[in-house]
C-alpha cells in the first residue's frame, strides 16, 4: 500500500516567498521564519503558510545555500502498516517536521513482508527521494537497505533496525521498558504469565520478549513453550493469541503484550467470552496509545514519546542529507510506565502512580 502526499504541478523554484506572503496574507518575514524552521510564528499561521506554499508550488532554497538540482525535497517513510495507531502517530510528527523544513513525504507500507520492503525500496530509489525514515526494518535482513545505500540515499531507523547494516537510530530502550513492565506484573504475585509480542524479525519485538522472559526467570517464573506467542502486530493478532491461550485447561493469570494493539485484541476476546480483566487475567500493553490509556480502557502500558521520536528521526535524516558522514548515532528517548486498571491496580492507586 502506498500513499503519496499531494504535490503541486508547478515547476519548483518558479514561485517567490513574496508571492506566498501575498497569497497567505502575511509578511514575507513570517514566510521566511516558517520556511527556515524558525520560531516566532503561531502554529495555525504556520500551517496556513505551509498549505498556501504547497498550493502555489513554492519550494524554499536550502536554508541560504545554493539549490541542489539533484534534490527533490521529498523523503520516504516506510512503515509496517497504518492500522496500528503507533505508526500514524510517527507519520504525523514526521510529516509536520518535514513540512517545516520544506520537504514532502512519500509514505509506503510493507505489511511486514520482506519482498514488499524490497519493492518499496526500489520504488523509492526510482522516485529519487532525498532520504528515508524506516520503521519497517527486518532484524536479520538488510537486502532492501543495501538498495538504498547503493543509490546513496541516506536512511534513519525508527523503533526497529537491522543488525547487519549500520544506520542512525531513534527509539526507546525496549529491554528496560519491558523489564519495568514485567516487574510490575510480578509485584502483583503472578506466577503463571504469558507473553504476546509482534513478529520476532522486529528488533523491538524481540528485545521486549527477551526482557519479559529473562526478568520473569530472575524471579523464579518460567515463560516458555505455548506461553510465548509471536503474532501480527495488530488487534487481530491479539485476538488470535488470546484464543490459543484460553483454549487451554490452564490459561495464564497474566498476559504481557509487546504492543497496545495486541493487548486491545486480548481485551476484546476477554469481553466476548466472559473473561474478567483483571480478576481472571491481568493484561498489559506497550506503546502508550492515548485511547488505550483512556478511562474507558485503563490499560497498564509503556508510554513511548511518538511525536518526539518522529521529529528526532526526521532531524537526524535532515542532518545526514545535508552533511553525509560515515559515522552513525543512536538516540534513546525516555519511556514511562503508565499504571492503569488492567494489571489489577485500583483506579485511585493507578492515578496516583501515573502522576508521579
Amino acid at each position: 500500500m502506498e500513499i503519496a502526499t499531494r504535490r503541486s504541478s508547478r515547476r519548483p523554484g518558479t514561485v517567490s516567498a513574496a508571492a506566498v506572503a501575498r497569497a497567505a496574507g502575511v509578511s514575507t518575514a513570517a514566510v521566511s521564519y516558517v520556511m527556515n524552521g524558525k520560531g516566532g510564528v503561531a502554529p495555525e499561521t504556520r500551517r496556513h503558510i505551509l498549505a498556501v506554499a504547497d498550493e502555489i508550488g513554492f519550494r524554499p532554497p536550502n536554508r541560504g545555500k545554493p539549490v541542489d538540482p539533484n534534490r527533490t525535497r521529498v523523503i520516504g517513510l516506510v512503515q509496517p502498516n497504518i492500522i496500528n495507531p503507533t505508526y500514524p502517530r510517527f507519520a504525523q510528527s514526521i510529516v509536520s517536521a518535514a513540512a517545516e523544513a520544506g520537504y514532502e513525504v512519500f509514505v509506503a507500507t510493507t505489511q511486514d513482508d520482506l519482498r514488499t520492503l524490497g519493492k518499496v525500496s526500489s520504488s523509492l530509489v526510482h522516485r529519487n527521494v532525498d532520504g528515508v525514515v524506516l520503521s519497517a526494518a527486518f532484524r536479520e535482513d538488510a537486502t532492501a537497505l543495501r538498495t538504498l545505500r547503493a543509490a546513496r540515499i541516506p536512511y534513519v531507523y525508527l523503533s526497529r533496525r537491522s543488525q547487519y547494516l549500520e544506520g542512525d537510530f531513534v527509539g526507546i530502550d525496549d529491554a528496560a521498558a519491558a523489564t519495568s513492565l514485567m516487574e510490575h506484573v510480578l509485584a502483583h504475585g503472578h506466577t503463571d504469565i504469558a507473553a504476546v509480542i509482534g513478529p520476532r524479525f522486529s528488533s523491538a519485538s524481540l528485545a521486549r520478549e527477551q526482557a519479559f522472559v529473562s526478568t520473569a526467570r530472575a524471579h523464579g517464573v518460567d515463560i516458555g513453550g505455548d506461553r510465548k506467542i509471536s503474532t501480527e502486530l495488530n488487534s487481530d493478532g491479539g485476538r488470535r493469541a488470546a484464543a490459543r491461550l484460553f483454549a487451554r485447561d490452564d490459561p495464564p493469570s497474566a498476559i504481557v503484550c509487546g504492543s497496545d494493539e495486541l493487548a486491545i485484541g486480548i481485551l476484546e476476546y476477554a469481553v466476548e467470552h466472559g473473561i474478567r480483566v483483571p480478576e481472571d487475567v491481568a493484561v498489559t500493553g506497550h506503546d502508550g496509545i492515548p485511547h488505550s490509556m483512556s478511562g474507558l480502557i485503563g490499560l497498564t502500558t509503556v508510554m513511548q514519546p511518538h511525536e518526539e521520536m518522529g521529529r528526532e528521526a526526521f532531524g537526524m535524516l535532515l542532518k545526514r542529507m545535508e552533511k553525509p558522514s560515515n559515522s552513525y548515532q543512536s538516540l534513546v528517548c525516555a519511556h514511562r510506565l503508565h499504571i492503569g486498571r488492567t494489571c489489577g491496580c485500583e483506579p485511585t492507586r493507578a492515578a496516583e502512580k501515573y502522576r508521579r
